[in-house]
């Protein structure tokens, strides 16, 4: 544990389970070392050259430690499901004896040294064809949001007459589309209820409560529930009905006033006090053309509003959300931007379902070939390691 005075002080970074956190005066390892965790994200394992300060959450290992090279040992501890931690205390972490019960094989020095270099290379490599999907993954999701943005903000016709909106962060729409404060496009706004719940979920034949994770990023998972005990007498007005318009009223700053229309959802379902539910006036707007605008250019009007003692969490209050400015185009128009944005979209959702099952490939082939290397799958020739046998390729 770290001396509130001299956190963030000093040359050396500090090392939690999760990696480095802060700065601290004087280092209390030697360098390269592996830096394990033990509480926390427990069994994660971190690799810093230069001399560092392990924090009281973790286990370091240098050449003080250890007569193996110390990267094939940072390769080998991957493979060792350490983060199965252990059962024997109240809070689960990683023991030096549950580590310790784990028996490897362990090549000569020299074979050690060519499995390292070799992971290191091809290691590299995957891993900058994942940085590179991950990219592609960020670029698809910039332009997702851009089409829709400026498809609930300047409509389909990109020749028509537009006015200032009077809104810096809105800009210029459609001349011929209004601006309606969500008050006279809603009948009411309702709130959930969040009693004592079991963890595990329930069938369909039991109540239950949803979760904050049940609506996320304009989606709505039902399975993402708690079951509700017999004995309560459940507020059957608050059952999850399709087509029900849901935001959420309470979570960190990026994530609170997340919103959805409910397409399907299993019954006897309710949701929490931590989660609005709009009853809007279907003749002036349509649910799927706001959830669009709110996920996307509104997210200013929700961020304003999110209040909070701590960014950790912020909530929004009922008073606000009747006082948002909604732009409104005619219900038609609404309909077919909608309808636009579903086409558009698809297709940019099938490119980035292909790029994420490629980087789950990539993954499973990463871990596939440090296993392999370390387990004595991999032979050492004048040409360096290869496989005995087939690996998973992409």
């Amino acid at each position: 544990m770290l001396p509130p005075d001299d956190a963030h002080v000093g040359p050396y970074q500090v090392f939690g389970s999760n990696g480095p956190f802060s700065l601290y005066s004087r280092s209390n390892t030697r360098a390269p070392v592996i830096i394990l965790g033990r509480k926390g994200s427990y069994g994660k394992v971190n690799w810093s050259d230069v001399e560092c300060f392990a924090s009281d959450t973790t286990f370091f290992l240098d050449e003080s430690t250890t007569r193996n090279d110390l990267r094939w040992v940072y390769w080998l501890l991957q493979t060792l499901r350490l983060d199965e931690g252990s059962g024997e205390t109240a809070i689960p972490g990683l023991s030096r004896e549950t580590a310790y019960e784990n028996e490897v094989p362990v090549p000569p020095l020299v074979e050690q040294r060519a499995i390292a270099g070799y992971l290191d290379r091809e290691t590299g490599r995957l891993d900058a064809l994942m940085a590179a999907k991950e990219r592609w993954l960020e670029l698809l999701a910039e332009k997702r949001r851009a089409l829709i943005t400026r498809a609930v903000t300047r409509g389909l016709n990109p020749t028509a007459p537009l006015r200032d909106s009077g809104f810096p962060w809105l800009g210029q729409v459609p001349k011929h589309w209004e601006l309606k404060r969500l008050r006279w496009l809603s009948k009411t706004i309702e709130q959930g209820w969040s009693p004592q719940a079991d963890s595990a979920t329930t069938d369909n034949d039991s109540w239950a409560v949803i979760k904050l994770s049940a609506i996320k990023s304009g989606g709505f998972y039902d399975q993402e529930h708690k079951g509700l005990p017999t004995a309560y007498e459940i507020p059957t007005d608050l059952e999850i009905k399709r087509g029900d318009f849901l935001l959420t009223r309470a979570n960190t700053p990026s994530l609170v006033g997340d919103v959805c229309v409910v397409k399907k959802t299993r019954p006897k379902l309710i949701f929490s006090d931590l989660v609005f539910r709009l009853r809007l006036r279907e003749t002036l707007i349509s649910a799927e053309f706001l959830a669009h605008f709110l996920l996307t250019a509104g997210r200013v009007l929700i961020e304003a509003d999110a209040r909070g003692s701590s960014q950790s969490m912020v909530k929004i209050s009922q008073e606000h959300i009747p006082n948002w400015f909604i732009p409104l185009p005619p219900l038609a128009e609404q309909r077919a931007i909608v309808a636009h944005i579903a086409t558009a979209t698809a297709k940019l959702d099938g490119l980035r379902a292909a790029a994420e099952q490629t980087i789950a490939l990539l993954k499973e082939r990463r871990a596939a070939l440090i296993a392999a290397a370390v387990t004595g799958k991999l032979e050492l020739g004048r040409s360096g390691l290869k496989p005995k046998g087939d690996l998973i390729t992409v």
